[in-house]
């Protein structure tokens, strides 16, 4: 038996119970490590320091765990840790959640200043994704752009289609779905109900039900037994009565972890490790998971199963394949009966009619079964394509041309054949739906096949020795910071370093608006400029100046980041306005030339052609401090700020002027540090100065 690698839907609605139970706890750092294990450190007034590890690699997982099963933290941070822990850091913990039954986590943490959301995706090649307020996307391991859905920086955070909740399904909502199952049960609760393989098959143990049982054989009571057993799994769930348990195979390699005992392993002779919590079991399990692949590496490889990974997907393909087969031929049925009954227009209103006049004369159902019977003895068109009539539900159902229809009494022939219409709609919808999984799978197929490919290249290409992994610093409690810094050319304009790390500078005046499009604008570069006048002229740097050009296809991150820059330092903050539209354009529609009889003021230009333009956007920025690869006072806007500083104030417009409020920031800066003769050499409040716009700020965070 193959170790579990993944958590199901099951367990992780079992964890969100756990996990909530230490809501109000404080975050106090985030780690990255690699690019897909996430740690953050946060502390519980009752229970001490805790540790959550978030993993969406090739092992997808959520848990807190024992310090001891902590990794050391990693070298300098990468920029999407920096921005977790400039968001996070003091925040509460205030819950999580799973969205509808899938395996999608969503971790939500409130501050005074702003609150964020962390979604983790534990399914397919997994992500990580950091949502502000509004659920703007603020930063995500990994861009999604299906046709389904799309999760990228800047954009609203979209969740996959919604599917079936096996919790909370209701007793007819099962029939339906595996009435529509052309398979066995357990692979219909499977697939039709997402329960999974093994929940699946431990259902069916519980109920009492063979799990190879066709639909087309299973009975009313086989359905009873099914829903009961969910019943009791829904209550075990949503009332936290767990058991967790750890399994293991012959050679005491750990293989499963459930938040309760299941008898499928027990059938299957595992041996079994009882745990308090589920959390208490997660954490063993893949700690020992880890050193299992660990012994593994030593005297193997660690290559991902790449070859493993493309085979699921395929049978994942298969299986789609599979299921959306006959729903063209189901909807034809269905539509063929619509027609049908306008064929047989006469003949089935007569059916309607009798049923109907002899319930309104109080005529019992089953005399009218008998007076339709007799009807049919007799000859009578409309008796002899009546074959049940059905109290219970107020239905008769009759044949035509080897068809069965069942009718509802209470409507008429039209009635009657638009709910086969209607139905006929559904199942197509349903195709649809599952061809578009189809085409997100596929996807997913050729982006594991893309980072295969990538692998064995890096193996041919990299034979250089791995470097030495520093610990963290934690410049905060340093009580001797280093001071290291050098000059460069545009620190004589305004300037920031965007979260992608290309270069922003932006005009203090028009002999350096002038400057910047004269000297320093090259042709890949991209020019913004705020709607309003008397902004500066802002340009997003593809390359240096000293530096070959070359065309760069600009994150949408850094191109919102640019033009938040042109807007922060405009005309708008000294006015005490708080957004504003700017727009962007390529370097060769910027001309020196007017129109003709017109004039341009020094620090103008003229920009001729189609714009882009980002509407509403907030003028606010950030000053901090950065610590590596250099000490210095970093501004910009905050997106871009948090990844480089190792802490930083927000600013809006406000009342304080510019001088005051560099002053203030500088008190405020001063005291996160052990070090302050630190923060006076490289954030005095003069250069803390050159990074706020022209007009009155407040500072809008501690």
């Amino acid at each position: 038996m193959d170790p579990k690698r993944e958590l199901t839907s099951v367990d992780l609605a079992a964890l969100v119970t756990e996990l909530n139970r230490y809501e109000g706890a404080k975050v106090d750092k985030a780690y990255l490590y690699g690019d897909d294990l996430l740690r953050l450190k946060m502390r519980d007034f009752d229970r001490g320091r805790l540790e959550l590890l978030v993993e969406v690699g090739d092992i997808k997982r959520a848990h807190l765990a024992a310090q001891e099963h902590v990794p050391d933290a990693p070298g300098r941070p990468p920029n999407f840790a920096m921005m977790l822990r400039n968001r996070l850091s003091g925040a509460d913990f205030a819950g999580v959640e799973q969205y509808d039954f899938d395996r999608i986590l969503t971790f939500t943490f409130e501050r005074g200043d702003e609150n964020t959301k962390i979604v983790v995706e534990l399914f397919g090649q997994g992500n990580i994704s950091v949502l502000d307020e509004t659920g703007e996307v603020v930063r995500s391991l990994e861009t999604v752009r299906l046709k389904s859905r799309t999760v990228a920086p800047g954009s609203q955070y979209e969740y996959p289609a919604s599917r079936l909740d096996p919790l909370s399904v209701s007793r007819d909502a099962l029939g339906r779905n595996m009435d529509e199952s052309d398979t066995d049960i357990v692979r219909t609760l499977a697939t039709q109900l997402n329960l999974g393989g093994l929940y699946a098959e431990e259902l069916c143990t519980r109920a009492g039900v063979d799990k190879t049982l066709d639909i087309s054989d299973a009975t009313e009571e086989d359905y009873d037994a099914v829903f009961d057993a969910i019943v009791d799994l829904r209550e075990q769930v949503r009332a936290g009565e767990f058991d967790p348990r750890l399994y293991l195979d012959d050679d005491e390699n750990v293989v499963d972890v459930t938040p309760f005992p299941l008898r499928e392993h027990q059938n299957d002779g595992l041996d079994e490790e009882a745990y308090d919590s589920f959390n208490e079991a997660l954490d063993e399990y893949f700690f020992r998971l880890d050193l299992t692949a660990d012994e593994q590496q030593d005297v193997g490889s660690n290559r991902p199963d790449f070859e493993a990974q493309i085979a699921k997907q395929e049978r994942i393909i298969e299986q789609q394949e599979g299921a959306i087969e006959g729903f063209d031929e189901r909807a034809a049925a269905e539509r063929e009966r619509a027609e049908l009954l306008y064929a047989n227009y006469d003949l089935v209103d007569d059916v309607l009619s009798t049923v109907r006049d002899a319930r309104e004369e109080g005529v019992p159902w089953d005399d009218i079964a008998e007076k339709l019977d007799a009807g049919a003895e007799q000859g009578i068109p409309a008796a002899e394509a009546v074959t049940n009539v059905d109290g219970a539900e107020g239905t008769v159902t009759i044949e035509l041309d080897d068809s069965t229809i069942t009718l509802d009494v209470s409507m008429g022939v039209e009635k009657n054949a638009d709910r086969l219409y209607t139905e006929a709609k559904r199942i197509q919808e349903k195709k649809e739906g599952a061809l578009a999984a189809i085409e997100d799978t596929r996807e997913e197929l050729e982006e594991v096949k893309r980072r295969r490919d990538e692998w064995e290249a890096d193996d041919d290409e990299d034979d250089a020795e791995d470097e030495e992994e520093q610990e963290e610093t934690d410049w905060l409690s340093l009580q001797s910071v280093p001071v290291k810094s050098t000059d460069y050319w545009y620190e004589q304009f305004r300037w920031f370093h965007t979260s992608d790390g290309y270069l922003v500078v932006g005009g203090r005046n028009a002999d350096q608006n002038e400057a910047l499009v004269k000297k320093y604008m090259d042709k890949h570069d991209r020019f913004f400029h705020t709607q309003a006048r008397g902004g500066p002229v802002t340009l997003l740097k593809a390359t240096g100046p000293s530096e070959p050009a070359k065309e760069v296809d600009f994150p949408e991150s850094s191109l919102h980041e640019a033009a938040q820059f042109a807007v922060s330092y405009s005309s708008i903050w000294k006015d005490g306005r708080f957004a504003d539209d700017a727009y962007m354009v390529e370097p060769s529609q910027v001309s020196k030339t007017p129109e003709s009889g017109e004039y341009i003021e020094k620090g103008s230009f003229v920009i001729r052609g189609d714009r882009t333009y980002y509407n509403d956007v907030a003028a606010e920025v950030a000053v901090g401090i950065q610590c590596e690869p250099e000490t210095r006072v970093v501004g910009g806007p905050p997106s871009a700020i948090e990844t480089r500083a190792e802490t930083m104030l927000r600013l809006k417009p406000g009342q304080y002027a510019q001088n005051d409020a560099a002053k203030l920031c500088y008190r405020r800066l001063r005291e996160r540090f052990a070090d302050t003769s630190f923060v006076r050499k490289v954030a005095s409040p003069d250069l803390i100065q050159e990074f706020l716009p022209p007009g009155g700020s407040d500072i809008v965070d501690d």
